[in-house]
């Protein structure tokens, strides 16, 4: 039996204007993370992915800490807890990640990637108990539909070892958007972003040690590095630790496929490639995805209340169950 798990507070996803600021924050990490596609693959033509996870996460952690020390410190034993496992998720996943990456097509890590979408309400419903609307199967269907459109090109190889583990970290990606969900508040969220990020460094470091460091070798590398640290790294981290105090798990994994969206948007205004039918419907696919959850009506009984699809029900209709 699953054990009870704390309610969460009494204005949690109850204000459509946090909601609608949240929802903002989550489109422009998918931004920021879409435009960091063509500074990574420029880094990871002389730099290791270990070595560029490690050094990427050290310079957030540093930041991080030294910007808000203050609201580290304020985080009970609990949050330093919830904070440090959260982190945990996330840094495995990122191994995962880049090492299924080493042994798999871009595309296929990038779609298997992206089955976040799905595990994430299957996840919320299992662990949490929450209800998953068919509105929200919906829009997780549209969403995988386009993912795919946007990311395989052909059947190609078979389900081998690097797609196994890129699958086992998109399953632990889902689990971190699943906790920040349940765990992250307004006040906390500061703080916990902080802790997650030191934690993932730490855990990069480690997975980069046994053949030593390495660095950028040029001032562009070092720029791209930064505004990875900085911007998609710390900055959002912050963003989406904030932002899920205010959105549900299945909502915010369904705004944040609009990751490769924003990458086909750049990759054609920066990288000179041509707009092509599988961008045009991967990316509608996954914009009428988000369409979806937000058309979804208003609550009868409270007309001002901006009510969606992945809304989870009253904190206390949770916890039936002993």
């Amino acid at each position: 039996m699953t054990p009870n798990l704390p309610a969460q507070g009494p204005d949690r996803r109850r204000r459509p204007s946090h909601r609608a600021l949240a929802t903002v924050l989550l489109v422009l990490i998918t931004a920021v993370w879409g435009s960091t596609f063509f500074m990574i693959h420029d880094l990871m033509q002389t730099l290791p992915a270990a070595d560029f996870l490690a050094v990427r996460f050290a310079i957030a952690a540093v930041l991080m800490l030294v910007i808000f020390w203050r609201q580290v410190r304020a985080l009970t034993r609990r949050e330093w807890g919830i904070g440090l496992g959260l982190g945990v998720l996330y840094g495995v996943a990122q191994v995962l990640q880049t090492m299924g990456l080493a042994h798999t097509d871009a595309s296929r890590s990038g779609f298997i990637t992206g089955m976040y979408v799905v595990l994430t309400p299957v996840f919320a419903a299992r662990l949490l108990r929450d209800r998953v609307s068919p509105a929200t199967w919906g829009a997780v269907g549209l969403a995988t539909l386009g993912l795919g459109a946007l990311s395989l090109q052909g059947v190609g190889p078979g389900f081998g070892y690097g797609e196994t583990l890129t699958l086992v970290g998109a399953a632990i990606y889902a689990l971190h958007i699943v906790g920040l969900g349940r765990y992250s508040t307004a006040a906390s969220a500061t703080g916990l972003a902080t802790v997650q990020i030191i934690m993932v460094a730490l855990l990069c470091t480690i997975a980069a040690l046994p053949d030593g460091i390495s660095m950028p070798r040029s001032g562009s590398g070092w720029l791209a590095l930064l505004y990875m640290a900085s911007i998609a790294g710390a900055g959002a981290m912050w963003a989406q630790t904030w932002a899920q105090a205010h959105l549900t798990a299945a909502r915010a994994a369904i705004v944040m496929t609009l990751e490769p969206v924003f990458a086909a948007f750049f990759a054609v205004l920066l990288g000179g490639e041509s707009v092509t039918v599988r961008m045009l419907l991967g990316g509608g696919l996954i914009l009428a995805a988000m369409y979806l959850v937000e058309l979804t009506g208003r609550r009868p009984d409270e007309p001002g209340h901006e009510r969606t699809a992945l809304e989870e029900p009253p904190a206390e209709a949770l916890h039936h169950e002993g």
